[in-house]
């Protein structure tokens, strides 16, 4: 089968699950058997003292198969949510696996996710990687990580962090800080909701102003002023601050803002895949680009693309107005047809997704 054929039929498929019936629905009185049936099975595994739960979906195939496991995006901390519903569903069918796990401190993972950092939460799909390597149906040499957002810094981070990781993909995870990451989508949350530009100033010093104290560039009191004068204009519930701050050997945003995930990238061997949309509010993605181009020159093993009309959740068709919605915004699902097709077609150039009858 030539490459384009099997690019298109990749495409295909991965975007008819996005539009699938949901799982357990019965099936008409006309239906046939599926060519592919899916085991779905309930595994639980151990880190860092935390038992963690999560969900195998694995093609009853032949052989051996290639495994994803899925990183969570910040706001998306359970198994359930829409947004990882499209590689549950698409992958299996082109012969791979994908294990989607809850968090730790969310759904049925032990764990407080206060007590951990990056590294940590790493560490806990490396833990999954580990266990399935014992595993009879999925070939040890082709497990990889897949990430949305955070889970993109993760599933990056990961593999820097396990040698016999085979590959990693990262949607919608910038190339800067996490500092500068919610400077950029504090002041489009602001600009998305109207609001003045002497108030997006006043945001954006506020959380210059935190920052500064959790890297001991400020003293506390000053930094508490600046931040009680903020605590009381309407715009502040929208910009995800506190109205106090820990200091910062307590503080688990004092460790997450000393990641820069292009280091990361120096540690990373294996194929990646890094994928951005150019209507997302929540990540400069020029500035990634950007950083990521000026250093391409190292990374000869990691391709970036960015597609047209995509936001955060490679969704086309939401709002700005509820990208930004904390309520709706998790429930996003990818609807992109370029998105799946980059997806499908990456995984088959690497040797991971297949095509045809079994």
């Amino acid at each position: 089968m030539n490459s384009k054929r099997t690019a298109l039929l990749l495409v295909a498929l991965l975007s008819s699950a996005a539009l699938a019936e949901p799982a357990g629905s019965p099936p008409p009185f006309w239906s046939a058997a599926p060519t592919t049936t899916v085991e779905v099975q309930e595994r639980t595994f151990a880190n860092a003292g935390a038992e963690l739960s999560g969900t195998l979906y694995a093609p009853k195939v032949d052989g051996r198969v290639p495994l994803v496991i899925v990183y969570h995006a910040a706001s998306a901390a359970t198994r359930d949510f829409p947004l990882y519903r499209h590689v549950t569903e698409a992958l299996p069918p082109l012969g791979m696996a994908v294990f989607v796990f809850d968090r730790r401190g969310s759904g049925k993972s032990g764990g407080k996710l206060e007590d951990s950092d990056y590294n940590m939460l790493a560490d806990d799909g490396i833990a999954a990687q580990k266990m399935f390597a014992k595993d009879t149906r999925i070939d040890p040499k082709r497990i990889g990580f897949w990430g949305l957002s955070q889970g993109g810094w993760l599933s990056l981070l990961a593999a820097s962090r396990s040698p016999e990781a085979a590959f990693a993909i990262s949607i919608s995870a910038p190339m800067t800080t996490p500092d500068v990451q919610m400077i950029f989508a504090s002041q489009n949350i602001l600009r998305i909701k109207g609001f003045s530009q002497a108030d997006i100033d006043q945001a954006t010093a506020t959380r210059l102003a935190v920052d500064d104290f959790m890297r001991g560039k400020r003293d506390r009191a000053s930094t508490q002023s600046v931040l009680d004068a903020a605590a009381a204009k309407p715009w502040f519930e929208l910009i995800y601050m506190n109205k106090t701050f820990k200091n910062p050997d307590e503080s688990r945003w004092a460790k997450e803002i000393q990641h820069d995930p292009l280091a990361t990238l120096d540690k990373v061997r294996q194929p990646a895949l890094v994928i951005y949309g150019t209507a997302d509010p929540w990540v400069p993605v020029k500035t990634s680009v950007e950083r990521f181009r000026a250093s391409a020159p190292h990374h000869p093993n990691i391709e970036v693309a960015v597609i047209q009309g995509a936001d955060h959740s490679m969704a086309t068709t939401v709002s700005p107005v509820d990208q930004i919605d904390p309520v709706l915004s998790p429930k996003e699902t990818p609807d992109s047809a370029e998105y799946f097709s980059l997806l499908g077609a990456w995984l088959a150039k690497q040797g991971l997704a297949r095509i045809g009858t079994r």
